[in-house]
Order: C-alpha cells, then sequence, then structure tokens
C-alpha cells in the first residue's frame, strides 16, 4: 500500500468513525484516499482548520472517543494550533494529522512549509514527524494509544508528502488499548481511611477527571457513605446529576456561593480529578489552610503542583474511589448538613436578583425546559459561560462542553458541530456575541452538515466578561469593550442558510425556542440582553471567600 492508504487504513482499523478537516497540497494524497473510502470513514469539511480542531475536540468530549483531524501543511498546520492547545489544557484524546512538504524540501523554506512539530511541542502529549513509511502505521497507533491513555491528551502526527506516496506492506493490528497505571499502595489507601474517619466535615470536590475516567458512580457511592456533599470545577459539572441533593454546585471564582463557602469550611476535602487551577483556588496561601487534603489524580505532575495537599494517590480515579469506598466509614451528618444549609439560606437572602426581567439566567432555564438530560450544551467563554455552569441543570456526563483551562473564545460553534455528530442529538450552543464572532463561519458547516443545531447568542453588544473586570478593577475604562458592532445576527444566519430569530422578552424567547427545537436544522436565536449584567458571585482574582462578591 502507499502511506496514504496505510493513514486511510490505520484509522479504520483504530475504529476512527469520524475525521474532521479541511484539504490542502500536502494532503491530496490522504484525501483521494478519504475519496475512495468515503463508505467506510465519515470526513466533515469544515470551513477553516480551527473549526475542524474544536470540533473534533467537541466530538471527542461528547463520546469518550478519540477525536480526529487532518489538515495540509504551513497555514493548515498553523491554524490548527489554538485548538490543539484548547485539547490540551483540558485533556481530550485527540489526534491531528498533518501534511508536509516532501523530506527533501524539510528545511529550506519550501511553500508552505512550518516545523509542526516544533511549533506544537509545548502543547501536545507528544508528536512524530514520519520520515519512513514502514514505521507509518505503527506510528499512528502509538498516536492513538498515547492520546488515550493516563491522563488524556493531543498527539500531532506530521506526514511528509513523498512518505504518503511511497509504498511497503500493511500489516494489520488490534486496536490501540489505552495504558492506565496505578501508583498507589496499601499504605496511601489507609492513611485515607484514617483521615475519613477522622473527619466531622468532609467535602468531595470533583474535576473532569471523574467524567474522563467514567468514575461518577463510584463518586456517588463515596460521597453517600461519608453523607457529604459534592461541589465542582468547570470541567467536573456534568459528573454529579443536578437533581443529586450532594451536589452543591461549581466552585473557585464564579462558583455557586454554598460550594465555594462550604468547601471553605471543610476539615477534609478529598479532590478528586482536578488541577487545582488559579481560578478554582484564587489566593494558594489561604486556600483551605484549615482542611486536609486528600488528592486523587491519574497524573502524578499534579501533586503538590499548584496546592500542597496532605495525601496524594496516583492511579485510575475509577479504581481509586472504589478502593477509597471500601476504607470508608458509613456516617449521618446531620450537624454539617445544618451548617450548609444555613449557609444557603444566607446566599438566598443576598445573592443578586437573577430573576427578574429577561436575564440570562431566565434565558438558560428557558432552555433547559427545552432539552432532555441526553442533549450536549456547548458554550464559548466569557460572562454566558459562566451563567450557564451556574445555571444550566446538567443530569449526564459528557452534556457539558466548555473550554476550561485554555479559555478559547470561537470554541463553541465548533465544539456543538463535533458534539452534534458524535451524539447523533441536537446540540445546543449558548455563547456571547464576541466568542461568536470569532468563528461564525462555521454556520456554514453546521447547515452544510444538516445539523439541527439551536445556537442561542447572549447579545449585550460589548465583550461582557472583560467589561465586568473594568467595572470592577479598573474604575470604568472601558478600553475596547464596546463592540459597536452592526451585524444583524438574523440575517446573518439566513444568508448562511440557517434559520433566525431575535428574543427581547421571555415570550419571544419561548416561541422562538419552540419553533427552533421543532426544525431539523441549524436555528439562530440572537437574545438581547443588558450590557450591566453581571455574572456573580465572584470572588476578586487572587483573593479568598472572604472577599466574595454577592451583589
Amino acid at each position: 500500500m502507499t502511506g496514504a492508504q496505510i493513514v486511510i487504513e490505520t484509522l479504520i482499523e483504530q475504529k476512527t468513525e469520524v475525521v474532521f478537516g479541511y484539504p490542502g497540497g500536502q494532503v491530496l494524497n490522504l484525501y483521494d484516499e478519504l475519496y475512495k473510502n468515503s463508505h467506510r470513514i465519515r470526513h466533515v469539511l469544515t470551513a477553516h482548520e480551527q473549526g475542524a480542531a474544536h470540533a473534533g475536540d467537541g466530538y471527542a468530549r461528547a463520546t469518550g472517543k478519540v477525536g480526529v483531524v487532518m489538515a495540509t501543511s504551513g497555514p493548515g498546520a498553523t491554524n490548527l494550533v489554538t485548538g490543539i492547545a484548547n485539547a490540551y489544557l483540558d485533556s481530550v484524546p485527540m489526534v491531528f494529522l498533518t501534511g508536509n512538504v516532501p523530506c527533501g524540501l524539510i528545511g529550506r523554506d519550501s511553500f508552505q512549509e512550518v516545523d509542526i512539530t516544533g511549533i506544537t511541542m509545548p502543547i501536545v502529549k507528544h508528536n512524530y514527524i514520519v520520515k519512513d513509511v514502514t514505521k507509518l502505521a505503527d506510528t499512528i497507533r502509538e498516536a492513538f494509544r498515547i492520546a488515550k491513555s493516563g491522563r488524556p491528551g493531543p498527539v500531532l502526527v506530521d506526514i511528509p508528502k513523498d512518505v504518503q506516496t511511497a509504498e511497503c506492506d500493511f500489516v494489520p493490528a488490534p486496536v490501540s488499548e489505552a495504558v492506565i497505571r496505578n501508583r498507589y499502595g496499601e499504605e496511601q489507601i489507609a492513611k485515607a481511611g484514617e483521615m475519613m474517619r477522622a473527619s466531622e466535615k468532609p467535602y468531595i470536590y470533583c474535576g473532569g477527571g471523574v467524567v474522563t475516567a467514567g468514575a461518577e458512580k463510584e463518586l456517588a457511592a463515596l460521597a453517600e457513605a461519608l453523607d457529604c456533599p459534592i461541589g465542582t470545577s468547570l470541567m467536573g459539572l456534568s459528573a454529579v446529576p443536578a437533581s443529586s441533593p450532594r451536589k452543591l454546585g461549581m466552585v473557585g471564582m464564579h462558583g455557586i456561593y454554598t460550594a465555594t463557602v462550604a468547601k471553605s469550611r471543610a476539615d477534609l476535602v478529598i479532590a478528586v480529578g482536578v488541577r487545582f487551577s488559579d481560578r478554582a483556588t484564587g489566593n494558594k496561601n489561604e486556600y483551605l489552610k484549615n482542611a486536609k487534603i486528600i488528592h486523587v489524580d491519574v497524573d502524578s505532575a499534579e501533586i503538590d503542583k499548584n496546592i500542597t495537599v496532605d495525601l496524594g494517590i496516583v492511579g485510575n480515579v475509577k479504581d481509586v474511589l472504589a478502593t477509597l469506598l471500601k476504607e470508608a466509614p458509613t456516617v449521618r451528618r446531620p450537624a454539617w448538613w445544618e451548617e450548609i444549609s444555613a449557609i444557603r439560606r444566607y446566599e438566598e437572602e443576598n445573592k443578586a436578583k437573577q430573576d427578574e426581567g429577561f436575564t440570562p439566567y431566565r434565558i438558560i432555564d428557558a432552555v433547559n425546559r427545552f432539552t432532555d438530560a441526553d442533549t450536549p450544551v456547548a458554550t464559548d467563554v466569557g460572562q454566558h459561560q459562566m451563567w450557564t455552569a451556574q445555571r444550566y441543570r446538567f443530569e449526564k456526563p459528557r452534556t457539558f462542553i466548555s473550554s476550561g483551562g485554555l479559555g478559547t473564545m470561537g470554541f463553541g460553534l465548533g465544539a456543538a458541530i463535533g458534539a452534534s455528530i458524535g451524539s447523533c442529538r441536537r446540540a445546543v450552543l449558548i455563547t456571547g456575541d464576541g466568542s461568536f464572532g470569532m468563528n461564525l463561519n462555521e454556520l456554514a458547516t453546521a447547515v452544510s452538515q444538516n445539523l439541527p443545531l439551536v445556537i442561542l447568542i447572549m447579545n449585550n453588544g460589548v465583550l461582557g466578561m472583560v467589561r465586568q473586570w473594568q467595572t470592577m478593577f479598573y474604575d470604568r475604562h472601558y478600553s475596547e469593550t464596546v463592540l459597536n458592532r452592526k451585524t444583524d445576527f438574523v440575517k446573518l444566519a439566513e444568508a448562511f442558510g440557517a434559520v433566525g430569530f431575535r428574543a427581547s422578552s421571555e415570550e419571544e424567547l419561548n416561541a422562538a425556542l419552540t419553533k427552533a427545537f421543532a426544525s431539523d436544522g441549524t436555528v439562530v436565536i440572537d437574545c438581547l440582553i443588558d450590557r450591566d449584567e453581571r455574572v456573580l458571585p465572584m470572588i476578586p482574582p487572587g483573593g479568598t471567600v472572604n472577599d466574595l462578591v454577592i451583589r
């Protein structure tokens, strides 16, 4: 087989169902084989390589499978970089395939030549440039194994054009299995048992690692045994059903007040699959200084990286939780729950007026009434992302698709496309006018693929989150955050072949949502909201729970 044939055969061998990408000169051989094998593997043509990267990312988050993306050399490859970094920061399993100039032209500033392996080295788990066709199949297999082993992440394989045309024998192989090593011993588990038995106010802090490991049931069982509350990171939101009485909500800078304050009063925090990022911790010198911390993570590099903990346990989160459950005491904690109830009562008495008028929270509530537990909900990054995280009631894992670590504006539309394709369901995108403007060209992809997407734009005419910071910390110096754009999103949707509605009241929104969810195609709803809406509560950067702003 030729190298191009080997690439496609290996992708199919590794159970790849969909490739997202954009053709170009140095991948024409690969695309010729995709054409010949279109009955065996699907290709989704996006409007831009960054859109392909985000679509593959959304696909991987929604399905738990490896997302696969293909692009040509030079600008095609560099257009992937933001999407690669996004997947790396959120631990999303992906394989990126790029073409390159023939081996003899590498390093000669050839047309559309860049050192993409050098460019992406800091933002991948591993990358390769394959210069020998006999190593091509095994390299791709290894890329899949690395992408989904341990802490998942992106892997890039760069394939020069002459390697795509070279020939060698192809020997089929089994699907590459993920490798996950447990590095904890009996001593650590015994110590964790002692800490759990000594605790009077335990708290579970749940991150995206729980979703990645499929450890939702084990987490719930441990919380039940300990009779303790659960707070989540942004990435861990969908790991615990909103209907669970133990779930207090998201913690951190814009976390739910009760979840954040209760965590600060715990005497034991069991952190599972989290990174302790700065947005979650605030002032690290004051963070949980009165609590013992058990940190469970598959990545040993995360233990003591941001927060020094009392006990680190490295291993598959699912296995660790199942083992901890055997050591956990089964107790009831009425005093701890009464304290939490008092915190919640204070929150209800003092929180901002979130439910008066056509507010973002009312908009999210309306969307929630039309969706079901299996609906993938994607967001871009900004105020709308935090409003969604605070208010939307996620009931099942892998239904919240959002950029956490990198905070990528423009992520949402591509991700919603990938999530819809991966789940074979209608997907919802909640975005802002600033974020949507960055990659709205992917409306062409959604319409061309006949995807049932509902896109809600929280349109306040400003860069809302940046403006909020300018309001609170920069004396209202609104430098370049008032957009003053004349874009008509309804007409824009229609120009792309979608359907557009505008809503400035709850009645108009309900009417638009009724039509949108009855449609089989892509629908854009432009929701006009007040530019002074804020995301609250908020802990100022570098602050503590004592600095928390409620209203």
